[in-house]
Order: structure tokens, then C-alpha cells, then sequence
């Protein structure tokens, strides 16, 4: 198998590279679920003191679709925030995401990035540069070129997190 940062035919090369990046994190994601079953998706560590993997995969999915609607230049629907959202419940946690398999979350996940990779066609190298805003209060600012760099290195970061809790819960 040969590994290269490599975008769809229709994207210009440094979005492509960038769109690659994150695109290549979602499969990793997959390969290091795979076989997870329901009790496995809802651990929460030692004393249920962590976030699940089936967390953790909806707040990447959730803020994977921040991120596209920001490099869209449109608000988040209302519709998908209900559907995927919130970022943090009322104690500033991720939400509970309970009784969801990892095969519905995967399928929900992959349409989230389909959307990135139909925005990032539409985007020019030069479109990298444009900034945006984000943060719970939008308080922050980024360019698109970094807030997709962030969607692969956020999702990288959580994968950690689902390493060790595999591994927890194999030695529970």
C-alpha cells in the first residue's frame, strides 16, 4: 500500500492535500473501531469517569460539521444542530451518546465528510487563507486552511483517547 496526501481530481493541490489529511484520520478512525461492540462503544473508562468512544466519535462528527459549514460560509442548520449537537451538555461535558452503534456513527460520520469533500471541491488554494471564526462563542479566528488541518489533528488527538479505552476495556 502506498501512503501519500493526495486530493480528489477535481480539488486544487493544497486543499487536496489537506482534505487528504482528514480523510485518511476517518479511515484510521474506522480501522481502530472496527469489531467494537455496543458495550464496548458506551465505556467510560475506570469508575465511568471518561468519555465514551460513541462520545467521542459524535463530538468529532459534530465539530467535523462546524468546520464545514464555517469553510461553506454558512451558519450551522438548526436541523443538524439537533440532529448532532450539542458541542457541551449543561455541566460543559460532552453529551451522552448512549445505546448508538458504531455502524450508525460511522454512516453519519462518512456524510459529514462528504460534505467536506463537496465543499473543498469548491475551493481554491487562495480560499485557504479566508478566515473564519469559531469557538463556543465563536470568540476565536482561523483560516480555512487551518480549521481543516484541525478536523485530521482533533481526530488524531481522540483517537488516543479510544486507544486507551479499548485497551481498558479489554482488561476490565
Amino acid at each position: 500500500m502506498l501512503y501519500d496526501l493526495k486530493g480528489g481530481a477535481n480539488m486544487a493541490p493544497m486543499v487536496g492535500i489537506l482534505y487528504s489529511a482528514v480523510k485518511e484520520n476517518i479511515q484510521r478512525l474506522q480501522s481502530i473501531t472496527n469489531g467494537m461492540l455496543q458495550e464496548e462503544m458506551d465505556y467510560k473508562g475506570p469508575d465511568n469517569k471518561f468519555n465514551s468512544t460513541a462520545q467521542l466519535i459524535r463530538h468529532l462528527m459534530y465539530v467535523d460539521l462546524n468546520w464545514v459549514y464555517r469553510i461553506k460560509g454558512l451558519p450551522l442548520p438548526q436541523s443538524l444542530q439537533k440532529q448532532y449537537g450539542p458541542m457541551i451538555d449543561e455541566h460543559g461535558r460532552l453529551p451522552m451518546v448512549q445505546g448508538v452503534s458504531l455502524n450508525t456513527l460511522m454512516t453519519q460520520y462518512n456524510g459529514v465528510i462528504g460534505m467536506l469533500k463537496e465543499a473543498c471541491t469548491q475551493l481554491t488554494d487562495a480560499d485557504l487563507e479566508k478566515t473564519v471564526s469559531f469557538g463556543h462563542e465563536n470568540e476565536k479566528q482561523a483560516t480555512i486552511r487551518w480549521g481543516i488541518w484541525h478536523m485530521a489533528d482533533h481526530n488524531r488527538y481522540h483517537q488516543a483517547h479510544i486507544n486507551l479505552l479499548r485497551k481498558w476495556y479489554k482488561e476490565k
